[in-house]
């Protein structure tokens, strides 16, 4: 039986005067994905989820959600998706509870003591719902902004950024939440995000756009396996590790060496052989950092298809 299509999108593109800031643009988010939107700033990737959040019009293209036209039927297919685009504004002098309670009457959704109380014990914010919000962090905030979405029990939820701004805390907290709501709840997510690393610790599916076109889309595994990587090595004595490097093939993947760091671009499955075979020569491994940013990934996905 073919994967449900939760939002389908064909040919979308929209210009601003002179400025296309999507072009032919093309994805597929499937039923219980947790779908990854990746792109540099300035990318395309908040136009694009206006768009289908119908807060303007494509110039061109088809948006299907939940298989059916967004023209045609906006509304009902609204009623299914909650959203959080860029920073979620509430009023500060009033409690958390009041807060949802207002947005909740103004969106018509279940604003119940029980169904406002659930959803801030769900984003964890139960023991402040009556706190003024003013009081509360930037992460509590963004919490609270996924608690508004949530009221109405969405089928689809679209994040616009959502830790941006946040400390490492905030950041797991929202990891976390948005795992819970695909694993515990059968939500569909729709992550829009410029930091890879925050992607991958999430996502099951991703895309990567850039000037509003579509580069490369599939299982985050897949893609991500393909990709080199920046390999952070730190050594007890860098030059002699320098110096049995010059005996093996991973002198090619060596780009730096900076006191006892050796910083190396290489496959992922070489990281272990290399870690062992530095403890084989007897060089003290103190610590292996893997990093991979977007825009070294992107740089070697546009290389491949151009």
């Amino acid at each position: 039986m073919p994967e449900e299509k939760i939002i389908e999108v064909k040919n979308l593109s929209k210009e601003f005067k002179e400025l296309k800031a999507v072009n032919q643009l093309n994805l597929t988010v499937f039923r219980g994905d947790v779908f990854g939107f990746l792109g540099p700033n300035g990318a395309g990737k908040s136009t694009t989820i206006r768009m289908l959040l119908s807060l303007i019009n494509p110039s061109e293209g088809d948006i299907r959600i939940f298989e059916k036209s967004l023209k045609k039927e906006r509304i009902s297919i609204l009623k299914r998706i909650g959203a959080i685009v860029e920073k979620p504004d509430f009023y500060g002098y009033l409690s958390a509870f009041k807060n949802l309670e207002i947005l909740g009457k103004i969106s018509g959704a279940d604003v119940s003591r029980k169904r406002i109380m659930d959803v801030l014990e769900l984003v964890g914010l139960d023991k402040r719902s009556g706190s003024k919000v003013k009081t509360f962090s930037h992460g509590m905030k963004q919490r609270l902004g996924l608690a508004q979405s949530l009221l109405h029990d969405p089928d689809l939820i679209i994040l616009d950024e959502p830790t941006t701004g946040l400390d490492p805390q905030g950041m797991k907290e929202i990891r976390d939440l948005i795992l819970h709501l695909s694993r515990d709840r059968q939500k569909t997510l729709f992550l829009s995000s410029h930091i890879l690393h925050e992607v991958e610790l999430v996502a099951n599916r991703m895309i990567i756009i850039n000037q509003g076109t579509t580069m490369v889309e599939g299982k985050v595994s897949e893609l991500l396996n393909t990709s080199k990587m920046k390999v952070t090595f730190e050594v007890d004595d860098s030059d002699k590790a320098k110096s049995i490097l010059s005996e093996t093939g991973y002198t090619n993947d060596l780009e730096s060496v900076i006191n006892n760091t050796l910083i190396f671009n290489m496959d992922s499955e070489k990281i272990a052989s290399l870690n062992k075979y530095f403890v084989e020569n007897n060089i003290n491994v103190s610590a292996v950092i893997p990093t991979r940013s977007l825009e070294e990934y992107f740089l070697k996905i546009t290389e491949k298809v151009s």
